[in-house]
């Protein structure tokens, strides 16, 4: 199926890596559908691809909120055709330092990155299933292989996407259903530019290039950049406190205020 056919589904299409997407697959001529809390950025995004005559249909939608968000994406598919490549970015994050936890934060982040990519699956798998068609993209984050300082709530949310995502593979595997968990690294969006220094940022382009070459590869998971995923997976071997002392170390060097990590 690759990306190069049927209606794709983008949430958090508004701003960031969604935006990107949304706008790269539209540029590749596919029948793009944009979902996102905030109308300006989906206002803004129909009028740049309405200059360069590409179709785009958009939606207002919560994920965290699953009536309306099925709503949402059943009036989508009637205009467009049932959704045959879902890309699940909505997201959001934040520090959530121990130092002064905010269980109400740890929430909301775990409640848009995890209920909210539930919630969106559901909205359209079961379609999937009945036509025996279709692939189901989760934006995870490197964040996802261990907790870091600083970022529990952000850190709990991709860890459990990852494993939703991993028995949704098993659950439809054998019923023409696609899964594939794509973990980027720190990418310059609006909500990590002001947490990292800029200069540790890649840019949304070459995310966004990244996730659709995971799509049209078929793979059930893709992480990078290569080098920092390398990194990380050597750490494992590591006595729990060298691996503390190099994370430490690591977030002060990114982050524009380390703080007391």
């Amino acid at each position: 199926m690759g990306i190069d056919s049927g209606v794709v589904l983008v949430t958090g299409a508004g701003s960031g890596i969604g935006r990107q997407v949304a706008l790269s697959l539209a540029r590749r001529g596919r029948t793009v559908a944009g979902l996102d809390c905030r109308v300006e950025g989906l206002e803004g995004l129909e009028q740049e691809l309405a200059r360069e005559q590409r179709a785009f249909a958009w939606g207002v939608a919560d994920v965290t909120e699953a009536d309306g968000l099925r709503r949402a994406v059943e009036v989508l598919a009637a205009r467009l055709g049932p959704i045959d490549l879902l890309i699940a970015s909505a997201g959001v994050a934040g520090a959530t330092p121990a130092e002064e936890m905010r269980a109400a934060a740890i929430a909301r982040i775990i409640s848009v990155n995890l209920i909210g990519a539930s919630n969106t699956i559901a909205a359209v798998l079961p379609e999937m299933l009945a036509r025996r068609r279709g692939h189901v993209v989760a934006i995870s984050s490197l964040a996802s292989f261990r907790g870091l300082p600083g970022q529990m709530g952000y850190c709990a949310s991709k860890a459990g996407l990852n494993a939703l995502m991993q028995s949704l593979w098993l659950d439809v595997k054998g019923h023409g259903v696609l899964v594939t968990t794509v973990c980027p690294g720190h990418t310059r969006t609006p909500q990590s530019t002001d947490m990292f220094k800029d200069e540790c940022l890649m840019s949304v382009e070459r995310t966004a290039a990244e996730i659709l070459r995971a799509v049209d590869r078929r793979k059930r998971f893709h992480a990078f950049p290569w080098l920092t995923v390398r990194q990380l997976r050597m750490m494992r071997v590591l006595p729990a406190r060298l691996q503390e002392w190099l994370l430490h170390r690591a977030m002060k060097q990114i982050r524009k205020d380390p703080g007391p990590v």
